[in-house]
């Protein structure tokens, strides 16, 4: 199901230019209404449920219903996002709830790199290329 947002939490960000579902979602599905300063999905067919403008929203506005691979027919999804993890609260269609926490990993920026990967590893040799086997050793001999 794609995202929805209820309009009595949302507060169009304070009327800042862009909302924080407008920024960050990927497919630029979110917009602004600016007569009421609420934010709406306006192509709910187009949502990928990435669920990065429910992770976002300041005020809790944006909802999703739960994939039904963890959580049942008809249960909300809601994030609370802290500064070390984010607590995932799955409301039931019988208004029970459950809440899962886990940890966020931060990585500061610029302390990881591409090349940081292949540290230590030989340079490859282009010649082995069109050889059978891997970067890693040779090919498994028959």
């Amino acid at each position: 199901m794609p995202s929805y947002v209820i309009t009595e939490k949302c507060d169009g960000c304070k009327a800042q230019d862009k909302t924080a579902c407008q920024y960050i979602c990927p497919n630029d599905l979110m917009a602004l209404d600016r007569d009421l300063m609420k934010a709406y999905n306006q192509e709910t067919e187009q949502c990928w449920e990435c669920y990065n403008c429910v992770k976002i929203c300041p005020q809790q506005a944006v909802e999703v219903r739960a994939y039904q691979d963890f959580a049942p027919l008809g249960a909300n999804v809601i994030p609370m996002r802290g500064t070390d993890s984010i607590m995932w609260t799955v409301k039931f269609r019988n208004g029970s709830l459950k809440r899962y926490k886990f940890p966020i990993r931060l990585t500061a920026e610029g302390a990881w790199t591409a090349d940081s990967i292949f540290a230590g590893l030989p340079e490859p040799n282009f010649d082995d290329l069109k050889k059978s086997g891997f970067f890693n050793g040779p090919a498994k001999a028959e």
